[in-house]
């Protein structure tokens, strides 16, 4: 370097003093940059941070564009089995059971009710609820809406988001009164459209079918994966095309698209119900569960699958024979039945060997076999599984004893875990109940009150008491007791000291509803005071008499 400085010195002493003046101010910006954490993860010098390349940029890039190979590969890890499919079904099971179910919550006072009328009401509307909610509601005919509820948590899960679109029957069907129905859409089909002409039309058909995922709009809006916003960024409507864009199933129709607006100008309600979890800001698509461990899964089940072959095989006793003649046609002693052959021909099978329990082959001259000796399946398998499910469970917000359905430790241990993985189960419950089921109750009892099923006093007039009586809460399943009786005895203590109520406790306990439980347990004793004494006790016979000796 000082050779090259001096030459240039040597031949342009004005360029010489240049390039001297850059190497002084370079030095002197590096010491005023390299600080905080570009000495830290920032750094671009220490050796370790080196070969680390990463780039971000906004969210339609980093998850827009990305978004059709993490929905394959996530729905492909949850159809070949293990953690992925543990992980899905354990946020099903816990976050909804078998479906939340409504529980309405009347602020009595200020909607001027006294507490048995308000009561009267909240029990009219969950029966009128119900009535609606156990009939085929969506757009199949299949599905109630407690299966809707499944199919929507499930798709979020698996695809990163999910709609469904509110719509409304001709007429009632059967024992449903009520019109609603819901249109359930898995995620594939909310995409951008290839051209937005004829724009006011709002459903068109193209015949290049060339998808992208970002359209500017002459109006200052922007339509991304499918979903519309203003100038602002606001979302405003939903583009939903008529057939999946990768289907290869045979059909006549050109692929369309149509716009729905995401919200109903008249009534408020929203005619789109989207699913999902956002992460940055100005984020308007979801990203699947299992993305943040799509590669973990895949190594483990590669691993997993490596080990069961290795263990098949070695489970085999297969013998060869070496022969100096010809190969017979058929090898000695087939132990594989016909059906599980290979199906080959037959000069194929005479070039072929197959492993089985018990199988003889026949070499040909010159042939030979050599088995190396890999001792699997290796000891510390259950070890590494073990390690690897921690790591995936850390990164899915569920301890490895739940993704594993394992309890091999202490009490406390044990409670510990099913309280960890209680927390960010509570949190999807009460996030999809607000995304999902609250505006599906709020649509219904729209059109209960309208028709006149439901009497709301002031529920058109004033926003406030619209609100007042959609007041409502969702109760899904249980966390279960490790130890039932200390869990009862933890709950008499809350509620004894103020801590709880009854209500609470009984939804965190059993699921169940308290009021239910006391109009039952007054029906029950009122039975039992009008059956004879001896029926009501019981028989004393075989057990300890009236001193404490055995009968």
């Amino acid at each position: 370097m000082k050779f090259i400085d001096k030459t240039i010195a040597w031949f342009s002493p004005s360029t010489a003093l240049r390039r001297e003046h850059s190497r002084a101010r370079l030095s002197l910006l590096q010491r005023f940059t390299n600080s905080g954490y570009s000495h830290n993860g920032a750094s671009r010098k220490k050796k370790s941070m080196q070969g680390w390349n990463s780039t971000s940029r906004s969210p339609q890039e980093d998850v827009g564009k990305n978004l059709n190979l993490l929905r394959e590969r996530s729905r492909d890890l949850y159809m070949g089995g293990g953690l992925a499919t543990s992980a899905i079904k354990k946020n099903q099971s816990n976050v909804l059971g078998s479906g939340l179910e409504l529980k309405c919550q009347l602020n009595y006072r200020m909607l001027g009710l006294t507490p048995e009328q308000a009561k009267e009401w909240e029990e009219r509307t969950e029966f009128e609820f119900k009535l609606w909610a156990e009939s085929k509601v969506d757009n199949t005919g299949l599905n109630d809406f407690y299966d809707a509820q499944r199919i929507m948590l499930t798709g979020w899960l698996l695809n990163g988001d999910s709609l469904s679109v509110t719509k409304y029957a001709d007429r009632p069907e059967g024992m449903n009164p009520y019109r609603l129905r819901l249109h359930l859409i898995e995620a594939d089909r909310l995409n951008t459209p290839t051209s937005v002409s004829p724009y006011s039309s709002g459903v068109f058909g193209v015949t290049d079918f060339a998808l992208t995922e970002y359209i500017e709009l002459p109006n200052g809006g922007k339509i991304q994966n499918g979903v519309e916003t203003d100038e602002n960024g606001k979302v405003v409507a939903f583009w939903i095309s008529n057939r999946y864009p990768n289907s290869l199933l045979p059909t006549r129709k050109t692929i369309e698209w149509a716009r729905v607006e995401a919200y109903n100008p008249i009534s408020g309600l929203p005619n789109v119900l989207f699913v999902m979890d956002q992460e940055r800001a100005e984020q308007y698509r979801g990203v699947p569960y299992l993305s943040p461990v799509i590669e973990q899964l895949k190594q483990i089940s590669r691993y997993t699958e490596a080990e069961i072959v290795a263990a098949i095989i070695n489970s085999f006793f297969t013998a060869f024979i070496t022969t100096g003649g010809n190969k017979n046609d058929l090898p000695f002693g087939d132990s594989i039945s016909e059906e599980d052959q290979l199906n080959l021909t037959p000069e194929e099978r005479l070039a072929s060997y197959e492993m089985g329990p018990g199988t003889m082959n026949v070499l040909g001259p010159g042939e030979s076999v050599t088995f190396g000796d890999p001792k699997h399946p290796i000891s510390g398998f259950e070890t590494f599984t073990k390690a690897m499910a921690q790591l995936v469970g850390a990164a899915l917000d569920i301890p490895y004893e739940m993704l594993l359905g394992v309890f091999n430790s202490s009490y406390s241990a044990s409670r510990a875990a099913l309280l960890q993985a209680w927390r960010p189960f509570r949190d999807r419950r009460d996030w999809f109940a607000h995304d999902f089921c609250q505006p599906v109750y709020e649509t219904w009892l729209f059109e209960a009150v309208a028709t006149g099923r439901i009497q709301a006093p002031g529920f058109f007039a004033d926003p406030i008491r619209r609100k007042l009586w959609s007041q409502a809460i969702w109760i899904g399943p249980s966390p279960g007791q490790i130890d039932p009786t200390k869990e009862v005895q933890a709950a008499v203590l809350r509620i004894n000291n103020g801590f709880s109520t009854h209500e609470r406790e009984t939804a965190e306990l059993t699921g169940m509803d308290w009021d239910t439980n006391i109009e039952v347990l007054k029906r029950e004793r009122e039975a039992l005071q009008g059956l004879p004494q001896s029926a009501t006790k019981p028989s004393n016979e075989g057990g300890e008499n009236k001193n404490g000796a055995q009968a």
